[in-house]
């Protein structure tokens, strides 16, 4: 069976679909978001629900736009396609569009525990985190879309799909046997690279990520902090992406599924980071999730004959996250959040000053009075 949207005959629809998310992230930073200030709950869930409500109305319309047009397309008629076959092709790919959502934006409650490390590190303050996480999803859009890119080229190739659906099966396996290790982003390499070419001062500037300092063009910690982020993202992709990939060869579904999860991403940090805490087996059940979309990309595809029935893994993945978020609520009831120096948590280690402020790599840096590292989170590395 031919692509059903190539991108030769469908690239005026991905100008478009970039146009419009382009649009709404102008509208969001420049008239919803113009002012910094603290994002509180109400207002995380209202955008939760708009970003949610979005991706449901693209969802909806996508499965309309191929009822009607893929009986009509000459590629599938020469192909022998039948009415009532377009018409299931139509159902699966609004289906296949539902569950890479659910698994990218499942996926990225990891990207929220990064979140708070890094903003917990850096001293980044409430109202500045979403003009940090607003450049931080713009630039994993672009990141995305290079990754989806390369990949749609080599799944064409069958060795690919092994080499992918192994390498989920691994990192699932991962997450569920190797132990947790702390995050510390003051040891990633490409945050030492960027602060020998670029001196930073160990202050903050309202929501400025660069200042300028007797001529000198000096960055805040908030750009730290947003590399940081950047950093995360490319990783979570390497994940993320191919577990799509798994559910659907269409890149047009991939893209725009991996899309609408990345938009949503932020309120949805606004809205879990405070109790995030209480997900503990939630990260078990996206290991389990990432076994099964690998071996379904190397095993069960081929055992159903090309391809696994899509409402099936739709269910087995809604059931499995589910399972681990009411497990997770069931096993932290009545309990507080893990005190400072216990459990996940560990004591302050670093403040600002000290990160910052070294004479041999940035120069003298003036005198600022920076908060100390109040605490950070251990979080699954992999």
């Amino acid at each position: 069976m031919p692509a059903l949207f190539p991108f030769a005959d469908y690239w005026w629809f991905y100008a478009f679909f970039t146009l419009g998310v382009l649009a709404l992230l102008a509208l969001d930073l420049g008239v919803f978001h113009r002012e910094a200030h603290v994002v509180g709950f109400r207002e995380a869930l209202g955008w939760s629900i708009v970003w949610t409500a979005l991706s449901l109305a693209f969802c909806f319309l996508l499965w309309r736009y191929a009822e009607w047009k893929l009986p009509q397309d000459p590629r599938l008629i020469a192909a022998g396609l039948t009415a009532a076959a377009a018409s299931a092709l139509a159902d699966r790919t609004a289906l296949e569009f539902l569950t890479g959502y659910v698994i990218e934006l499942s996926l990225s409650v990891d990207n929220i525990f990064v979140f708070i490390v890094v903003f917990t590190f850096f001293g980044v303050p409430p109202q500045y985190q979403h003009r940090v996480l607003f450049y931080g999803i713009l630039g994993a859009l672009v990141f995305r879309v290079g990754f989806i890119a390369l990949g749609s080229v080599l799944m064409q190739f069958h060795w690919i799909i092994w080499l992918f659906g192994g390498f989920l099966v691994l990192t699932g396996l991962k997450i569920l046997f190797a132990p947790e290790k702390p995050m510390d982003p003051e040891k990633n390499p490409l945050l030492r690279l960027l602060r020998r070419f670029i001196p930073i001062v160990p202050r903050f500037d309202g929501q400025k990520f660069f200042v300028v300092e007797n001529g000198v063009r000096h960055g805040t910690p908030l750009l730290v902090a947003l590399a940081a982020i950047e950093v995360s993202d490319i990783i979570f992709a390497v994940d993320s992406v191919p577990a799509i990939f798994a559910i659907t060869r269409e890149p047009l579904v991939v893209f725009t599924s991996n899309i609408f999860a990345i938009l949503g991403l932020r309120s949805m940090f606004f809205l879990l980071s405070g109790v995030v805490h209480k997900f503990r087996f939630l990260k078990y059940g996206l290991g389990i999730v990432l076994i099964f979309v690998g071996l379904k990309m190397a095993w069960l595809n081929d055992l159903f004959g090309g391809k696994f029935p899509i409402t099936w893994s739709l269910g087995i993945i809604a059931g499995i996250l589910t399972a681990s978020i009411v497990a997770s609520l069931l096993g932290s009831r009545g309990q507080l959040p893990p005190a400072v120096g216990t459990g996940p948590m560990r004591p302050p280690s670093l403040p600002l000053t000290r990160i910052f402020h070294t004479q041999t790599d940035f120069g003298p840096c003036p005198t600022a009075k920076i908060s100390p590292l109040r605490r950070a989170f251990r979080v699954h590395a992999g």
